[in-house]
């Protein structure tokens, strides 16, 4: 399909540049065959029904936004998908001025040797010393907000909390599955009371998520790998959600996209381990999942694609100019959708 199909003009206001507080009173617009409805977050417990499940990922974003010196190059860093122990691949600025083998100095005792360059133009960084790369990250790293948001302003301490989701737990991500910024203690306790059940699985999100489709048609974008597990317990309980007619509801397009990865043509959820590249357009047949939570995403993106294969193109064209209409507020601090197909 043509890139371009799924173009919409954005107003720069409705950037969100800091997450709503609470995290819960975000706008939530719902999108179903009834049409467009205005809510908040808080509302989810009654828009869902007794027997749904809402899945989470549980990953952690680590700060893998560095800042070095090769030679007396200024080189930036985002890391985006770990490739061994000490071995992470990662987008470079001022990539020209890095050869194979060099070392890049990250401060604070941090350095890494360009191993190589991938075909996608990233650098294969190769961390030095004995400390796991981890400390290293928190030692010289910060956190790598989206582009359409450090553009405007520098991180801050607040972004150390901000983008984390209250499930965080298994560090490798570089970017926050943001759907589940949302959700606090209290908005859980009433999802409980509802009789609706939450599981969680692991997608590490990577850099990759916030790279422009340069490709003029769908079939010629090539999707970058990120790392996911679905433990053979937690795939028993989806399939045991659909088998007693509740519904399969996805907190964010990575958890949608693993569970997809991870579903066969019969609709079951296998156990899954392993790295996913999954693209979804119009035309895709869902086959794990039933509905979707989700933020607003960028024009000609990815992710705009994907609930677009999910509601439909017109649907969903419908829906963001009535978002933007509304002034709900876009990307990974701003307001939520709730999309049931």
């Amino acid at each position: 399909m043509r890139v371009d199909l799924f173009d919409f003009t954005l107003p720069p206001e409705n950037i969100a540049l800091r997450p709503a507080a609470p995290r819960d009173s975000a706008r939530l617009l719902r999108v179903d065959a009834a049409g467009l409805a205005d809510h908040v977050v808080r509302d989810l417990p009654g828009l869902l029904c007794a027997g749904d499940c809402l899945v989470f990922n549980d990953t952690r974003v680590i700060p893998a936004q560095l800042e070095g010196r090769r030679g007396d190059a200024k080189i930036g860093a985002t890391l985006h998908k770990r490739e061994g122990l000490r071995l992470w691949r990662a987008f470079v600025r001022n990539a020209k001025r890095v050869r194979t083998g060099d070392l890049i100095d990250f401060g604070q005792g941090v350095s890494a040797i360009a191993a190589d360059r991938g075909e996608d133009g990233s650098i294969l960084l190769d961390f030095q010393g004995g400390e796991p790369v981890e400390v290293l990250l928190e030692r010289a790293g910060t956190m790598p907000l989206p582009p359409y948001i450090a553009g405007k302003r520098p991180t801050d301490e607040r972004d150390h909390s901000d983008y984390q989701t209250m499930f965080a737990r298994e560090k490798g991500a570089v970017a926050a599955p943001t759907a589940a910024l949302h959700f606090t203690p209290s908005l859980m306790a009433a999802i409980a009371a509802a009789g609706i059940a939450t599981e969680t699985l692991t997608l590490h999100v990577g850099a990759g998520t916030f790279l422009p489709v340069k490709a003029d048609d769908t079939d010629d974008h090539k999707m970058h790998a990120e790392w996911g597990r679905i433990d053979p317990a937690t795939a028993g309980r989806l399939n045991a959600v659909r088998g007693r007619g509740g519904r399969v509801i996805a907190v964010g397009t990575t958890s949608l996209r693993l569970i997809e990865s991870a579903c066969a043509e019969d609709g079951v959820i296998r156990p899954f381990e392993g790295d996913t590249a999954i693209f979804i357009t119009p035309g895709y047949r869902f086959r794990g999942i039933d509905g979707l939570m989700t933020n607003f995403h960028l024009p000609k993106s990815t992710l705009f694609m994907l609930v677009s294969a999910l509601m439909g193109r017109e649907r969903m064209q419908a829906a963001y100019a009535h978002a933007i209409e509304a002034g709900y507020r876009f990307y990974s601090y701003g307001d939520s959708s709730l999309l049931l197909p």
